[in-house]
């Protein structure tokens, strides 16, 4: 029986926890917080999970909460005329091929952690530092570091080659809210782009107290959206959400005329930079330490991917060391199970970087034609759930130019799209 232990209680470790304890391995699971100490604290995230992410719980059946959940059902997006106060510039939506899902992480992380001690594991709640790390490589065949913070965290290196950015891009906000008034035809992930001053999005969601809306903000910094240093209180935190709602979407902000927040908890905000970190951590003992989800590969939240990112790396990290068998968990098999990894993640690197830029003009060009064809839209929408369908086309002016062209020749299906473009 090989053992393996996880440092990390999110999205990523547990999943792994739990799918290894169901194959027979022997799991240790370190994380800071006790299931109460989760439920009782701040929401961790936004964590909107779409299809393919959803079905990889559904096959390691830690999907509970389905039947709870209100679908994320499309995707819109929204853009501000620049010139004219109430005007949108662009505005179209579109359903999404299969639904998404938010469960407020506060509902998952104690079930799952509570069920790793019921199927068999060990949890230990305390810090892991490199002293902690040494003692877990000593005692088991695999160390895997799935923990999104902490310093320890910070002990793998940097990739520069990988990471485009070196400081935070976005003042990022949460805001969970009950009363938020959903579209009429369809749900969906709302999005707002607002150039100069940066991106709200808003989307249904489960929470402690039941479904409820997860705002989320992003400032550029320096500008009006980055006002979150100086809010002390969770009230001040909604005020100034709505606030940024009347100033900039004043039919986001009709939408939220009846919000409270769902708990005082139900807020957060900070920053952080992208990063992308080598995968392998050699301790002073010469022993190694595999990183995995955050610990290794964090997106700025402006896509969503965070989640879904996680997951996916799960079932990566899962299926590679399930193939191992008995072979040795050298560092070669740890830097190949990350490439693997990153063949995928390379993609939604990439597409969340461009949105942290100012778009060029072919990708005005694309969001504007959205509004007009239901299949781009349509391709858009679902690009979400995989990103990498968006190449080359999103990046290549001439393959996007023809990706435009292709779509508009398809049939039109109204009931795909609603659209609108001013």
């Amino acid at each position: 029986m090989r053992s393996i232990a996880i440092v990390g209680g999110g999205q990523a470790g547990l999943p792994l926890a739990l799918a290894l304890l169901d194959k027979g391995y022997r799991v240790t699971v370190v994380t800071n917080r006790t299931p109460d100490q989760v439920r009782s604290g701040k929401v961790l995230s936004s964590q909107c999970m779409f299809d393919a992410a959803l079905q990889i719980e559904r096959d390691l059946g830690l999907d509970g909460w389905a039947a709870q959940c209100p679908p994320v059902q499309g995707i819109g997006l929204t853009v501000p005329h620049p010139e004219q106060r109430g005007a949108k510039a662009i505005d179209w939506a579109s359903r999404l091929s299969a639904p998404a899902q938010a469960v407020d992480q506060r509902l998952k992380m104690p079930e799952w952690l509570q069920q790793v001690e019921q199927r068999g594991g060990t949890v230990r709640i305390e810090d892991a530092g490199i002293a902690e790390l040494e003692a877990l490589t000593d005692s088991h065949d695999l160390v895997v570091l799935a923990a999104g913070k902490g310093d320890v965290v910070k002990q793998f290196t940097r990739d520069p080659v990988r990471s485009a950015f070196d400081k935070p891009q976005r003042a990022l906000a949460l805001t969970y809210v009950h009363g938020l008034q959903e579209h009429a035809d369809y749900s969906r992930v709302a999005f707002n782009l607002i150039p100069g001053v940066g991106e709200y999005f808003v989307f249904p969601a489960l929470t402690l107290s039941g479904p409820c809306h997860i705002m989320v903000f992003e400032g550029v910094p320096g500008g009006p959206m980055d006002c979150w240093r100086d809010i002390t209180t969770p009230q001040q935190h909604l005020a100034q959400s709505l606030s940024i709602l009347e100033t900039f979407l004043p039919w986001e902000a009709e939408r939220a005329r009846r919000v409270e927040l769902t708990d005082a908890n139900g807020i957060l905000a900070g920053s952080f930079a992208p990063t992308i970190r080598r995968p392998v951590l050699r301790l002073p003992s010469g022993r190694r330490v595999l990183g995995l989800g955050d610990a290794v590969a964090v997106n700025d939240p402006i896509t969503g991917q965070g989640s879904n990112n996680a997951t996916k790396a799960c079932k990566i990290y899962l299926d590679a060391i399930l193939a191992r068998g008995e072979a040795e968990f050298s560092e070669d098999w740890m830097t190949q199970t990350f490439e693997t990894f990153w063949q995928y993640a390379r993609h939604v690197v990439s597409w969340t970087n461009t949105l942290l830029l100012p778009p060029p003009p072919h990708i005005l060009n694309l969001l504007g034609a959205a509004g007009q064809c239901a299949p781009l839209a349509r391709a858009i929408a679902d690009g979400f759930d995989h990103p990498p369908s968006y190449f080359p086309w999103w990046t290549d002016p001439a393959a996007c130019e023809q990706f435009i062209a292709r779509k508009m020749a398809e049939p039109q299906h109204a009931d795909n799209a609603s659209t609108l473009t001013v």
